[in-house]
């Protein structure tokens, strides 16, 4: 059965890649071909206006993700977004993301701005309201979130996802020591740490993230190389194999993700190959993720991350409903 629980609707910031992205998704899932004339571009500047105008929670939008979604053959689909998307998070982000007064902190305040848009009950609200439409339409829809986590910050973050019943909770990394690592703004500051170091530092919040009994699944475990910055990688072994130790000890699942491989530079999913054979032969459960942002990337690499988990020893993947997992034939 063909799944994908790491599903997106939107993230800023909003730059002209933005514009870009989103009319070449509409007209990738609508089979347009442009024109390149100023009747296309004016096309093009209405159906953006449009989508603007409508938002991303919004059913106009959200059909073409289960348009494509036929289209892939997915038959179970699962769409998150980030909490730091939330205006209702902003303390919990400002208590543990670096906002000094230093280059980095003033970089990262602005970037939030530009990236907390939404409220929690407007995302949780709609996706609950289309479920009935996708599932007539032969698609089970799940909504889920994903969280990121800090050590420390456990009772925070449990208290701000209480309120909602989401099928699944992932958690994520994306920060070390207050340091947004995947902001390409701030990819300069790798240089200043000892790899080594720095993965283990990494995936000793992944461990406690695993620990922390909140998440149904870990996501990207080794998204730190997400700009290539990587020691060799038989120096990780060790730290995969905690990381695996702990995930399978706490029935914690994790994902193939790809947004990696075909969004960043270091052009690989995660885990690693070698990352998951580690994972499987702890018996770790794997569900499988696009990471997409547009409709049009929905489903990407299905059939290679399913390959790539048969390779691999793994038989099973999971989905997830109501919080409760479920195994099923990959």
């Amino acid at each position: 059965m063909k799944v994908d629980f790491h599903i997106h609707l939107e993230e800023g910031p909003y730059t002209n890649n933005f514009f870009n992205k989103t009319i070449t998704s509409i007209d990738t899932v609508k089979g347009i071909q442009a024109t390149h004339t100023l009747d296309d571009i004016e096309r093009k500047a209405q159906l953006f206006n449009e989508r603007m105008e409508k938002g991303d929670y919004s059913e106009w939008w959200l059909d073409l993700y289960l348009e494509m979604a036929l289209q892939k053959g997915l038959k179970q689909v699962g769409i998150v977004d980030h909490l730091y998307r939330f205006e209702e998070t902003r303390d919990y982000f400002l208590k543990y993301m670096d906002v000094s007064d230093t280059d980095l902190g003033c970089r990262q305040r602005e970037w939030l701005d530009q990236v907390m848009t939404h409220k929690m009950d407007d995302f949780v609200t709609f996706i609950n309201s289309q479920k009935e439409k996708w599932d007539k339409a032969g698609v089970e829809l799940k909504l889920g979130i994903e969280a990121d986590y800090f050590i420390g910050g456990e009772e925070e973050l449990k208290s701000l996802l209480a309120p909602y019943e989401f099928d699944y909770i992932i958690g994520s990394v994306h920060f070390n020591h207050g340091w947004g690592f995947d902001n390409p703004e701030l990819e300069n500051k790798f240089n200043e740490y000892d790899l080594v170091e720095l993965y283990t530092d990494h995936f000793n919040t992944v461990i406690k993230a695993a620990e922390s009994g909140i998440f149904s699944f870990i996501a990207h475990l080794d998204n730190l190389k997400v700009f290539n910055y990587r020691p060799e990688e038989a120096l990780l072994i060790p730290l995969y194999e905690r990381v695996a130790e702990a995930l399978a000890k706490n029935d914690v699942a994790t994902e193939v993700n790809v947004g990696l491989k075909y969004r960043y530079p270091v052009k690989e999913q995660c885990p690693s190959e070698r990352f998951i054979k580690v994972l499987s032969e702890y018996d770790v459960k794997f569900t499988t993720s696009s990471d997409s942002h547009f409709p049009h990337d929905i489903g990407i690499y299905n059939d290679e991350i399913r390959n790539l988990l048969k390779r691999n020893g793994v038989e099973s993947i999971v989905t997830f409903s109501g919080k409760k997992r479920k195994d099923i034939n990959i």
